[in-house]
């Protein structure tokens, strides 16, 4: 019996060591994975500023983590420094709760529903901020949203940055001579800067006209929709639901 992802080809963008689940996933439906990982986590080569940023964390009443690379690259250095039992634990999602239960932080507010900042700030305990000091953990640069929102509702808020994203990518030819080759249908995309990676190298490529992007938050598809070209967003976050959105793309090809 053929297995449902036979002969087709699936780039995946994510960080080498996060796509490890999912490459297991399309493999074991027959899938050919091409790992093309346009985001590498580095930690930082001076943890100073961060040390200082989070020497008064004795003062804050809310600390927010925006990944489970935040969790990975700041827990440490927090745990050295000493967590107040008053201080309150939020995440971006389950994933980054996973990560902070694994230092053991058990007791995280996460959103209900999509897992990103829009989803975080409806929660009630975020808009009960008023002359509220929050901490922000992420990786260098990234959106302002939260912290903006979160400001505009009367809280003090400050990042603290423990890991820098960069591009391991120099160009886009590993995909163009897969699709020449055939060997390319689809490409997972979860992040907005991965994504422009990936649109700043193959620039206005033919080969990225026809295969399929996928994503897993209508945020990210909002780029590549103007541009004209063919997105599909997962009905939900996590692997099982980009895996079934990767089945959904066998079936009407088939």
């Amino acid at each position: 019996m053929a297995k449902p992802l036979a002969n087709i080809g699936v780039a995946i963008t994510r960080p080498t060591d996060q796509a490890i689940k999912l490459t297991q996933l399309i493999e074991d439906a027959g899938g050919h994975v091409i790992s093309y990982p346009l985001i590498e986590i580095s930690p930082l080569t001076d943890y100073t500023r961060f040390n200082l940023v989070i020497a008064d964390i004795q003062q804050y009443d809310w600390i927010i983590f925006i990944s489970s690379n935040a969790v990975e690259n700041g827990m440490p250095h927090l745990l050295k420094q000493g967590i107040p039992p008053h201080l309150q634990f939020a995440a971006i999602g389950p994933a980054t709760a996973k990560a902070l239960a694994d230092y053991g932080i058990n007791k995280v507010l996460i959103p209900k529903d999509r897992f990103d900042s829009e989803s975080l700030l409806s929660q009630p305990e975020m808009h009960d901020v008023q002359g509220k000091k929050i901490m922000i953990v992420r990786g260098e640069g990234g959106r302002e949203l939260l912290a903006d929102t979160l400001k505009a509702r009367g809280a003090q808020v400050v990042f603290a940055e423990c890991y820098r994203r960069i591009n391991p990518q120099t160009n886009s030819d590993v995909l163009a001579q897969a699709f020449q080759n055939q060997q390319l249908h689809a490409i997972i995309i979860t992040s907005t800067e991965a994504m422009r990676h990936l649109i700043d190298l193959a620039g206005d490529s033919t080969w990225l006209k026809k295969v399929t992007l996928y994503v897993n938050h209508a945020r990210i598809a909002e780029h590549p929709l103007q541009m004209g070209l063919v997105v599909k967003i997962s009905a939900a976050p996590g692997d099982e639901a980009m895996m079934q959105a990767i089945l959904n793309y066998s079936v009407s090809h088939t």
